[in-house]
Parts: structure tokens; sequence; C-alpha cells
């Protein structure tokens, strides 16, 4: 029996197997609308096997976008096409989910084909927003604003008005985005945060933000859905955001009511010294699944069937999420089925091209 192909309940959702599509932004739409290839693209790998989709970074306010051609939740007109995305995704026995995200200083920007360059204002490019104004490269414009608390309350609401969009939506799995080195990763890191209030300086404080965006996000959040927070584990970085830190706020998150930790690294900083290699970001969860109690999700260079499998059946995390070993094979849950030898059930329109033993 296949560990990767095992069954897990989270609260009222069952997952047929461990494998998840991780929220990758496509850079396609406009002023926030979700159109036909986000339907196809999430449609795909739904039919593809994976139990569980999460959409992309979706901006819960305009300015919070990384690029103007980011997915936004901030209207209730963006509603409509999303819905037909989760009923799709929900006919194909797979759950839709959404990852909530504000840029902070890192919005404003082109998408990575021309250069993930930073917008100037004259190339409709916006004023961005951060804990403190501190430019994430040198060479940029313009300092982002520093966040006042009547800015930083605004958010909050963005962040509880778009969840309970979400459920309007049809998504069954919430995620905050506060990794990446995004805005509420950008609280969390003392790099980026050079705050005196009570937001910034100790470790209670810079957790702050993003806890009070828990809060809110619960109120409107049924208890029965699954909750997600992807951090940053580390930030790669001498004096930023470590390991140890994830720890420890990956209990209070468990005590809080968060599901799963979904454990990523990285992005506060551009002199970041990342380690890449296969599964380079799996101690990571399997530290802050052991020492914090609480379930993870593993992400990082998986690419194939029998690490995927090994990272299940060794007890290192309990979800493996994929990226671009996703983008480049739709149908991966199938593959990897496949591969090792494990029971699934293909579309009824894909029968005929299960592989059989010889």
């Amino acid at each position: 029996m296949s560990h990767l192909f095992s069954i897990l309940q989270l609260k009222s959702l069952i997952l047929k197997n461990r494998i998840v599509v991780s929220p990758m932004c496509q850079y396609s739409a406009e002023d926030g609308f979700a159109n036909d290839w986000h339907l196809v693209h999430l449609g795909a790998r739904a039919i593809g096997g994976a139990a569980l989709i999460i959409q992309e970074a979706t901006a819960v306010s305009p300015e919070g976008r990384i690029s103007p051609c980011d997915l936004g939740i901030w209207s209730d007109a963006h509603i409509e096409k999303f819905k037909q995305i989760t009923t799709f995704i929900l006919q194909h026995n797979a759950f839709p989910g959404i990852q909530l995200a504000h840029a902070g200083r890192k919005a404003s920007t082109t998408p990575p084909w021309q250069e993930g360059r930073k917008l100037t204002l004259e190339e409709n490019g916006w004023r961005t927003f951060a804990p403190s104004p501190i430019r994430f490269q040198d060479h940029e414009e313009h300092a982002p604003i520093e966040l006042d608390k009547a800015g930083i309350n605004q958010i909050i609401a963005d962040f509880k008005a778009a969840t309970k969009r979400a459920l309007e939506a049809g998504y069954k799995v919430l995620e905050l985005h506060g990794a990446h080195g995004y805005l509420i990763h950008q609280f969390l890191s003392p790099l980026s945060n050079q705050r005196t209030d009570e937001y910034g300086g100790s470790f209670e404080n810079r957790i702050r933000f993003l806890l009070e965006i828990l809060e809110a996000v619960q109120t409107e959040w049924p208890v029965d859905l699954p909750l997600f927070v992807r951090i940053s584990g580390t930030d790669w970085a001498d004096g930023g955001w470590d390991i140890d830190q994830s720890v420890e706020l990956a209990k209070i998150l468990k005590h809080k009511g968060v599901d799963i930790i979904d454990c990523s690294s990285g992005g506060a900083v551009y002199w970041q010294k990342i380690p890449v290699g296969p599964g380079y970001q799996l101690p990571i969860a399997e530290r802050v699944k052991k020492e914090a109690g609480i379930s993870t999700g593993a992400v990082g260079l998986i690419t194939e069937a029998q690490q995927a499998e090994d990272i299940i059946k060794n007890g290192l995390a309990d979800l493996v999420l994929f990226a671009r070993e996703s983008l480049r094979d739709p149908n991966l849950a199938l593959t990897f089925a496949s591969e090792l030898g494990a029971d699934t059930t293909w579309p009824k329109q894909y029968e005929r091209a299960i592989p059989r033993k010889r």
C-alpha cells in the first residue's frame, strides 16, 4: 500500500491522497479577474488526480498584488468566475483551496517573463506598503510607505472580507500567505520589520500582525474547514527569521486552530543564500511537525514519486506540495500512482490510457 496515496482527514474534508498542487502565480488576470486560463490550469490538475488544488496567491486588495496580472478577491464581482473553477474541481473528486495574500513592499512588479522588475508610477505601478520604509532592492525608486495603525487595520479587514468571498466562491481550504517576503513575512522578519511599536521588535510583537489577521479570518471561515498558513521557515540570512522562531510560531498557530503549516523558505531579502537541492526545505517541515506537534506540508524540489512516498512513509510531513513539477505534468498524481503501483481513480474519459501491466 502506498503511503502517498493514503487518505488524510482534515476536519470535514477527506483528502484521497497526500498530493497537493502548490499555489503558483500565473500572471494572467486583468483587474484581479480569473478567466478561462485559470479554469483550465487549475481544472486540469484536478483531472490529473491531486487531492487538493490551491489557487495562486490571490490579492486581498489591488495594491496587494505582486503584479497587475495577479488574481484578486477584493470585489464581489470576482466571485462568479471563481465559482466556476471551484465547481469544476469539486466535480472531479478534488478540493479547491485559495491562498490569500498581500505582497507588501514586493508589489507593483512586472510578470517574470518581463524581467519581474519594479513598475514605475508612469507605467501604472503603485506605491507599496510595508512594516518599515525599507526597499527590497536598493535601486528601487521609492521606499515603501510604512503602515500606520489605520493601514494595518484596513489590511486585516481586507483579509476578513476576502475570506467571506472565498467561502461564497466555494473554496474548501484557506491558506494565509506568510512566506516568500510578502507582507505577513515582512512583519515576521527583523530584516524587514524595524518598527518600535507593538508590531515590531520582539518575537511576540512581530507575529502580532499575522495573529490579528488569523483572528479576523476565523470569524468568517467555518470551523469545520481546514485553515493553512504558509511560512518561510528561514530567511537564509543572518539576523533574519529562522527555524527556531518558526517552531515557536507553529506552536502558537496550532493552539489557535491552524491545521497545516505549509513549510517553504526564503524571499525576505535579496542577499539570501539558499542551499538549493532536492528536498532542501524538507528539514523545515520535519522539524516543525515534530517539535510543534502540528501537521505540515513539504515543498521544494520534490520531483520523484519515491521521494514523495518516502516523505509520507517516514513521517517527515503530512502532505507533499508540488509546484514546478505540477506545471511540467498536470497529471502528476496519476503518473506517480502508476510508478508506485498505487490504486487511484482515473477520469472515465482517460481510462483507456491507464498503463497496464505486461
